[in-house]
């Protein structure tokens, strides 16, 4: 479980399915007309969606690291036994419980990464209590998930359906179907209780669907279904103080979940659309200054030379009000329908530039790998000592989780132990520059540090803004 605010716990989101024949909600939307409807069931419905549901078991194994080097000594070894582990590295298995969605009839499974996160054995079990070993096929911590493969024999397993999330609106009837606490599956009924919810620290798509049905421990990965029968979301989180429900969880857009789901499938692993362009919230201030009526969109900062939205003609302060006609309240939406647009179709963005809205067609297109990366290893007497540094470009910032419109060096990995681990340099922090020069590749990083100077003042971008670091050898 992962906390926000006062708790913000990891669970299940549940689908919404319908019967067969039942009317899609937005043709026939309406109270009930007495008490005879009042006393209809959803039980139908339940039959049909939640064979689709199952349960996710992964093990992992983890080490733990030794408390104290004297129980590796032969004398208090003797002394307290050769089974005593007190001291020694030690393996404990570790497992966990989930939910999860069969989105397609040939064994494809949708749950949330952190359900499946460093698993060394997945076990899916179908509602009917069969068991398969499932395969990962792809996994994005960054949009919280993960699909699965597991060999059903031929047979045609139950599936959902997904539906546009964009056709949800608040006070919609949603079911949430998962397993919570591990006493079996479990149906809950409420409705839509919000749409694009932010909710930080969940994943770095922060666009939820928010349900007062009732998910708890247990259900992450479920499904969130609506009465036309399909699937509307992925359970991913639930607001508590306690761990258990209080009437406030989100689930993960079915418009993101398939737009993984297709990603996996067609590539083994999820590639994401990039538009080139940085953006940032408009605040009152900035509205004001516009002369807009109420700060809504994001506005570009900077955009990349040569990017498709550079091409389409977007510039520094224009302000980003919808992508495809879907209005954006914030940068977070913003990223939210980037994210789910189509690799190779073309896009409309909306935007405000000196008081008039203009329409842009930009090509959606998968960040490029240019510059190469040539990742590298620095050693000698430097600050960097230990990193690995790689040329960045669009492909590798969306890997490492950063911007995608900068340009220089990087930093990919460290070796424990090194200098470079023990000053608290970062993943994904980029070098702006050394002593007052920019390093514009790892070559020329590679020459500035050769200098054999006693004293580094380091310039560094990292999460967004400015770091000076000054070291003496």
């Amino acid at each position: 479980m992962m906390p926000m605010r006062g708790a913000l716990w990891l669970a299940a989101a549940g689908l919404a399915l319908a019967v067969a024949g039942t009317q899609p909600a937005e043709a026939g939307k309406r109270l009930p007309s007495g008490s005879a409807e009042m006393r209809l069931s959803f039980a139908p419905l339940v039959k049909r969606a939640a064979p689709a549901v199952v349960n996710i078991y992964a093990r992992r194994v983890v080490r733990s690291a030794p408390v104290s080097p004297f129980f590796n000594d032969p004398f208090f070894r003797r002394f307290f036994g050769e089974d005593f582990s007190f001291g020694r590295p030690r393996e404990r298995v570790h497992n966990s419980l989930g939910s999860g969605v069969v989105v397609r009839p040939d064994g494809l499974v949708v749950t949330n990464h952190h359900v499946i996160k460093d698993a060394s054995e997945i076990t899916v079990v179908l509602a009917d209590r069969r068991e398969f070993d499932a395969k990962l096929a792809g996994s994005d911590e960054r949009t919280d998930l993960a699909v699965l493969r597991i060999d059903p024999g031929g047979e045609t397993l139950p599936h959902l359906e997904p539906r546009d999330s964009d056709d949800l609106e608040v006070g919609d009837l949603v079911l949430a179907i998962g397993n919570p606490f591990g006493v079996g599956q479990t149906v809950t009924s409420g409705i839509v209780s919000a749409l694009a919810r932010t909710a930080a620290g969940i994943s770095d798509f922060g666009f939820f669907i928010q349900t007062d049905a009732a998910i708890n421990p247990g259900n992450s990965g479920g499904a969130l279904v609506s009465l036309d029968g399909r699937l509307v979301g992925i359970n991913t989180a639930i607001y508590s103080k306690g761990g258990g429900s209080v009437g406030i969880g989100f689930a993960i857009p079915s418009n993101m979940v398939a737009m993984v789901v297709d990603s996996v499938d067609r590539a083994g692993r999820v590639v994401r659309p990039w538009i080139g362009a940085r953006t940032q919230d408009v605040t009152p201030a900035i509205a004001a200054s516009l002369g807009m009526p109420r700060p809504v969109g994001a506005i570009v900062r900077k955009v990349y030379p040569g990017g498709p939205t550079d091409r389409a003609g977007l510039r520094v302060g224009d302000v980003i009000l919808a992508v495809n006609g879907r209005g954006i309240d914030d940068r977070a939406g913003l990223q939210f329908r980037v994210a789910t647009l189509r690799l190779g179709a073309t896009a409309d963005l909306e935007v405000l530039r000196q008081g008039r809205r203009r329409t842009l067609e930009f090509d959606v297109i998968a960040p490029p790998e240019v510059p190469p990366r040539n990742v590298t290893e620095l050693a000698g007497r430097h600050p960097f000592s230990g990193a690995a540094m790689a040329d960045l470009s669009p492909a590798l910032a969306e890997e490492l989780g950063i911007d995608g419109v900068e340009r220089g060096v990087v930093i990919v990995e460290m070796r424990r132990g090194s200098t470079a681990r023990r000053l608290g340099f970062r993943r994904g922090d980029i070098v702006l520059g050394i002593n007052g020069r920019e390093p514009r590749s790892v070559a020329g990083l590679q020459r500035l540090l050769a200098a054999g100077i006693d004293r580094w003042r380091i310039s560094l971008l990292r999460d967004g803004k400015a770091v000076s670091l000054v070291f003496g050898t």
